[in-house]
C-alpha cells in the first residue's frame, strides 16, 4: 500500500534523514521517500499504517507537522 503525506519544518536534507529514520521504523513499512525540499512523503507499508502513528514517528524526528494527502 502507498501512502501520500507532507511534512512542513523541514529545512534541509538532513530533516529528511530524521524522518525516513523514524518512520522506517514502524512496523509493517517497506520504504520510505521524503523530500524537504516539497515535503511530500511517501510510505509504502504492507497494510493502512494508523495516521497516529505517522504523527509520532515525524514528530520523533523533529519539530514538524504531517498530513495526510
Amino acid at each position: 500500500m502507498i501512502s501520500n503525506y507532507t511534512v512542513t519544518g523541514m529545512t534541509c536534507g538532513r530533516c529528511s534523514a530524521h524522518v525516513t529514520e523514524e518512520v522506517s521504523e514502524l512496523d509493517g513499512v517497506t520504504g520510505v521517500n521524503v523530500n524537504h525540499e516539497t515535503g511530500a512523503m511517501v510510505v509504502e507499508s504492507e497494510d493502512r499504517l494508523p495516521f497516529d502513528a505517522i504523527i509520532e514517528a515525524v514528530s520523533e524526528a523533529g519539530d514538524y507537522t504531517v498530513v495526510e494527502v
